[in-house]
């Protein structure tokens, strides 16, 4: 793993969670679908149901009206994008219901048409992620919350792919490297504790990015959102 992978970078997610949240888990391997379901439990949360195929999906959602799903993009029965699909019709027809999709890939194009629609209770990680149950479940804690959870790497392709304005070149190597971690899901205090500075330091990066991106304070936007969309050029 590179470094922005590794632990150091991620902020740890109590054992017992303090708000148990409610969860669909979709997932056609077996062995993996029960894996999630224990381990969730095991962490204090409420696995509503775990199923194979994304049309299940679509039913357990509008039956148990979850917190939020974890998805496969790659389902039954052409293991194309159909959890995809759903997960774009779960958040039109269930906008309470977070979404946190699940790869064993990178693709960038499947994250963008998630992101399209709103990054607010979005999240998209790689499947070896689950690997590190206290990274994997502060991302769906914060997914079910409203936030963003982008795995590091998703984050950098799709950066990579961005076509780059003039303002996001005023930007700092250090203001960047803010912007990736907020492009994350990371909150101040996160962002402080994995670069290893102090939360005013981060405040201060953070607004030096808002002014050079031009995002003035505004009731009818949030900022750190449109920031984020504009450096992922979603």
């Amino acid at each position: 793993m590179s470094g922005r992978e590794s632990m150091g970078r991620v902020s740890q997610a109590s054992p017992h969670p303090s708000r148990p949240v409610r969860v669909v888990i979709a997932e056609d391997a077996a062995v993996l679908r029960e894996l999630l379901a224990q381990m969730l439990g095991e962490r204090g949360h409420e696995v509503c149901a775990a199923v194979a195929d994304a049309d299940a999906l679509r039913a357990a959602v509008a039956a148990h009206r979850p917190d939020v799903c974890v998805v496969d993009i790659r389902m039954p029965p052409a293991h194309g994008d159909e959890g995809l699909r759903a997960a774009i019709d779960i958040r039109r027809e269930h906008p309470g219901t977070g979404v946190l999709l699940f790869s064993q890939y990178i693709e960038t194009k499947y994250a963008t048409r998630l992101l399209a629609a709103g990054s607010a209770g979005v999240g998209y990680l790689l499947k070896d992620r689950v690997a590190n149950v206290a990274e994997f479940t502060e991302a769906l804690a914060r997914v079910a919350g409203g936030g963003t959870a982008l795995d590091p790497e998703v984050v950098t392709q799709l950066a990579g792919a961005s076509r780059r304005t003039a303002d996001l070149e005023t930007l700092t190597a250090r203001e960047r490297e803010v912007l990736a971690l907020m492009a994350e899901g990371r909150s101040n205090a996160a962002i402080a504790q994995a670069l290893v500075v102090s939360p005013g330091t981060v405040e201060k990066h953070v607004a030096a990015v808002f002014a050079k991106l031009g995002l003035q304070v505004s009731e009818e936007a949030n900022r750190r959102v449109l920031a984020v969309l504009r450096y992922l050029g979603a």
